[in-house]
């Protein structure tokens, strides 16, 4: 009784732990896609906040600096929802074939460097801007 249990579903289906294992594989796969969304629309935020918003409430007469970090900040935010889409699809294809894929290590570099430029270039504009 136990033994039989354990391998159904509590829809009463019999329990395959390959097929469970790839659904929660392409559910987690949907919730990191929502997450370089999430990031991509905060990095679009940002490049509003410092580019257009800091300057007005500052004092500073050029406003061409902010301008361009917040530039930045949206082709970043661009990237990490062009990125977060080539990943999505190239996992949920690597799924289709039953192999992994692992993540760009050259990307994820290029979007951290990117960040930390731009959150030293606002910090310093903000700071001394």
């Amino acid at each position: 009784m136990d033994e039989e249990r354990r391998t159904q579903t509590p829809g009463g289906r019999r329990f395959d732990e390959a097929t469970d294992a790839t659904r929660r594989t392409r559910l987690a796969n949907e919730r990191t896609y929502l997450a370089w969304w999430r990031t991509g629309l905060t990095a679009l935020a940002v490049s509003f906040a410092v580019g257009k918003l800091v300057p007005e409430l500052s004092d500073s007469t050029t406003t061409w600096a902010y301008e361009a970090v917040g530039a930045g900040f949206a082709i970043l935010g661009i990237a990490c929802l062009v990125y977060g889409l080539r990943r999505q699809r190239a996992v949920e294809r690597a799924l289709d074939s039953g192999g992994f894929e692992s993540p760009s290590p050259q990307m994820a570099f290029v979007l951290t460097a990117a960040g930390i430029a731009l959150g030293v270039a606002a910090v310093l504009l903000i700071t001394f801007g």
